[in-house]
């Protein structure tokens, strides 16, 4: 690579800034918003506790309504980036299928329990008469993109033998629903330790696999 692409990838210090304070105000957004909720939160409140004047808000993402908008599906990108970054160590191979899975499956849970994520969820739901379109449009920023490249995952174990698998975007849903199912949802009940996170990871995992293995991997992996 020539010096001249790397300056070309490089944003200038201006940019930077301007790119760093973007990430300053949606981070103190969700926090406030988070703490109390869409209604009582301010653009003030937020310029506060992002340490910008309030100006600066509005010139870099408009009013709270558009500016709550792209809280939600930033989050959701950077958590899904996360959740992607999971599936690096996706098993390929049926001797080291069940550890594997347990292996990603533990790292999405860490990724669902983030208080980013959760913060996320919460404010889905108590605003979904506000904003009607936003959980289609976080789910686009996130969850669906993570299904497809589980799936294709997926669908590559099934094909060299190791799985049978017919529908492989229904099975990575039914992996999801299987580890996340007795997570707490929003939060606000009491967070698991991590023996029992782990517990939900293998149960989880033992019965994707009853369901859609060959019957040639035991509890052990082998």
């Amino acid at each position: 690579m020539s010096v001249g692409e790397t300056e070309k990838k490089t944003p200038p210090p201006a940019d930077r800034g301007r790119l760093d304070k973007r990430r300053a105000i949606l981070e103190a957004a969700l926090r406030v918003f988070s703490r109390v909720g869409y209604t009582q939160a301010s653009l003030d409140m937020i310029a506060t506790e992002a340490g910008v004047a309030k100006p600066t808000i509005y010139n870099h993402l408009g009013s709270k309504e558009n500016l709550f908008r792209h809280v939600m599906t930033d989050t959701a990108a950077r958590s899904n980036a996360k959740s992607l970054a999971a599936l690096e160590s996706f098993p390929g191979d049926d001797e080291a299928l069940r550890t594997g899975l347990e292996e990603v499956a533990h790292k999405l849970v860490a990724c669902y329990v983030d208080e980013s994520s959760q913060a996320v969820r919460r404010l889905l739901y108590a605003e979904a008469v506000r904003f009607p379109d936003l959980l289609d449009a976080v789910r686009a920023s996130g969850p669906d993109q993570f299904i497809e490249a589980l799936a294709g995952r997926l669908a590559r174990l099934a094909n060299a033998g190791h799985l049978r698998i017919e529908d492989p975007v229904r099975a990575a849903n039914q992996f999801i629903a299987l580890v996340y199912e007795e997570l707490p949802t929003y939060g606000g009940s009491r967070p698991l330790d991590s023996g029992e996170l782990s517990d939900v990871v293998v149960a989880g995992v033992d019965t994707f696999l009853r369901a859609f293995g060959t019957g040639r991997t035991d509890r052990t992996g082998k």
